[in-house]
């Protein structure tokens, strides 16, 4: 199976070039990594790890946060994104540990997603990585180099149907170690903007970046006062573009003239196609600038 093959290398190359394949949320124990997997939602692990440590302060387990109400939670977050919405989530989980689990922070995904402010991928990163589970959550980062990487059906549009093609080509037993390396690569090498091509080991195994190297050069004898776009299939010069999906179903910029997609815009020189890209909620197309990024 292609896609098992491949996977099996991407994996094995990201080992050799990340040391610690671990979450970067700073915790010691599953009831702090519960509370800053739910805090990290729409939020960085760097702004996170800047509001636990007062928080864990305060409240120093399960037992202690169950006492507190969502107004006395709220002033230790009110720096990260919703946090009255958290401060409800957090004050809830912890009463129904207390309540339903006699004070234990479960330890499977069911029952953890029964819990306030714990959906799915919550329940994932937090039962593989403080229980040890097979598990693999996926995140924006996971999402978006999954299908970079091309180990996924183009056609998965959510983060379910990519945990389960990712389920289908990697080994249970390094879900959760890819689940953490493909986090680390998304977050500080295939960036959803500028994403660092040229110095990536997995370059080479990347149809992303393949495609990326297709684009045609940007042209630097384009004439800007002739019109804004120029046709390098036809030579001649149009004001506006017509979009339309080429054979692929990537949403592209034609001639109006006589269909072309290769398309430049004169102020620029870089061509106007598009390369697919795909992030949670918007599958994107990457912009003919990506090109220049990728170099």
């Amino acid at each position: 199976m292609a896609r098992a093959r491949a996977a099996s290398a991407i994996i094995q190359r990201l080992r050799e070039v990340i040391d610690e394949p671990v979450t970067e949320l700073e915790h010691r124990d599953p009831y702090e990594l519960l509370v800053a997997v739910i805090l990290s939602a729409q939020c960085t692990d760097e702004r996170v790890n800047l509001v636990t440590p007062a928080l864990f302060e305060q409240y120093p387990d399960v037992q202690a946060l169950s006492k507190a109400a969502p107004a006395d939670i709220f002033p230790f977050i009110q720096s990260i994104t919703f946090p009255n919405n958290k401060s409800r989530h957090l004050a809830g989980m912890a009463r129904m540990v207390v309540a339903d689990f006699a004070g234990e922070i479960p330890s499977t995904v069911a029952e953890l997603q029964k819990l306030p402010g714990a959906g799915r991928k919550t329940a994932l990163v937090v039962a593989g990585a403080a229980f040890g589970a097979s598990a693999m959550a996926v995140d924006t980062h996971v999402f978006r180099v999954a299908h970079r990487l091309g180990l996924v059906r183009r056609a998965s549009h959510t983060p379910d149907a990519v945990e389960a093609d990712l389920r289908r080509i990697v080994p249970r037993e390094d879900l959760s170690e890819a689940h953490h390396l493909f986090i680390l690569h998304g977050r500080y090498t295939c960036t959803a903007r500028s994403p660092k091509c040229g110095t990536c080991v997995l370059a080479d195994l990347c149809p992303q970046w393949q495609a990326l190297q297709r684009l045609p050069e940007p042209r630097t004898e384009l004439n800007t006062s002739r019109a804004r776009y120029w046709c390098g299939t036809r030579g001649h010069y149009v004001d506006h573009t017509v979009p339309r999906e080429d054979r692929s179903g990537v949403r592209q910029e034609s001639c109006p003239r006589c269909g072309s997609f290769n398309l430049f815009d004169t102020k620029t020189g870089r061509t106007l196609r598009r390369v697919f890209d795909a992030r949670i909620g918007d599958m994107a197309y990457g912009r003919p600038d990506d090109r220049t990024h990728a170099a």
